[in-house]
Order: C-alpha cells, then sequence, then structure tokens
C-alpha cells in the first residue's frame, strides 16, 4: 500500500466520513444525470480540458449516454467516498500501489497539472451541493472538499515519482 504523506491533519470526524457517505449513498440513484452534470461543469469551468478525456475529444457536445464519461465520473465520485472512509479509519488514505501506480501514469500522461485538480473538484462540489439541495451543509461540502484534496495530493505525489523514474 502506498500512503498520502498529508500528516498533521485534525483527523477526519466519524460525522465527516458519515456525511460524504450519507450523500454518496442519495446521488448514487442518480448517477447517470450527475455524471453528465459533473462533466458539463468541468467543462464549463475549463473548456479546455475536454481534449485531456478521450471519450469526448470528437464531440461538439457531451454525449448524454457515455458509459465512459459515467464510469469515469463515478470513478472520481467513489474514490473521494473511500478516501473520506480511510481518512477517518485510519487517518490518511491509502490506495493500492497498483491502482496510485496506474493513477499517476495516466494523469502524468495527459498533462494533468495542479490546476486541473483544483477545476475537479469545484465541479465535484458544484454537483454534490446540487444534488443534496437543501441537505448540503457546509460542514457536508467540507468533507467532500477535504477527502478529495487527501486523493489529489497522493496521486499528484505518484505523478511525481513517475516523473522522476
Amino acid at each position: 500500500m502506498h500512503k498520502s504523506n498529508q500528516r498533521g491533519m485534525v483527523g477526519f470526524s466519524e460525522k465527516q466520513e458519515g456525511l460524504v457517505k450519507e450523500s454518496w449513498e442519495v446521488m448514487k440513484h442518480d448517477v447517470s444525470n450527475l455524471s453528465l452534470r459533473f462533466f458539463t461543469l468541468i467543462l464549463e469551468i475549463a473548456p479546455a480540458a475536454k481534449g485531456m478525456f478521450s471519450f469526448l475529444k470528437d464531440s461538439d457536445e457531451i454525449p448524454q449516454n457515455n458509459p465512459k464519461l459515467k464510469a469515469h465520473a463515478v470513478k472520481v465520485f467513489k474514490m473521494t467516498c473511500e478516501s473520506a472512509i480511510q481518512l477517518h479509519e485510519k487517518g490518511e488514505v491509502v490506495v493500492a500501489d497498483t491502482t496510485l501506480k496506474w493513477l499517476g501514469a495516466i494523469h502524468l500522461q495527459k498533462g494533468v497539472i495542479d490546476p486541473h485538480f483544483e477545476v475537479v473538484k469545484e465541479a465535484l462540489l458544484r454537483t454534490v451541493k446540487e444534488a443534496m439541495g437543501e441537505k448540503c451543509s457546509d460542514e457536508m461540502s467540507g468533507a467532500w472538499a477535504d477527502a478529495y484534496d487527501h486523493l489529489a495530493t497522493a496521486i499528484k505525489n505518484e505523478m511525481k515519482a513517475e516523473a522522476s523514474a
């Protein structure tokens, strides 16, 4: 297992973990629409990002029923949710070496840089907020943001390792 080196955090509470899990359970039921919304937001925030996703490159608009788009969005949501669980249980994000190496390599190959992670984070938080409506508190948004930040740090650290290998 490969560990994120984000140490000294004030702990990810059981309540934060619960908020992420609870909202993901609600969002799972509408994952097709939310996946579409998530990518629409990414491209609204950063239109140039379109070329980084092979499943969006050749189209002028986001395809409604694109299985690769949905799979990618679900992966981001699920990995962020898993990060929340790990942050609460272990105090850090632990991703299997092979998964992290693959994530590092693919993000490096696509030319992903720090601002791209921020775009995805913004789109993720806006999607959660829209999906959860009035149930989305600042605390819920903060829990998703913390979990995503730790996951992004683990991927960025692996990208640095890949680049210097």
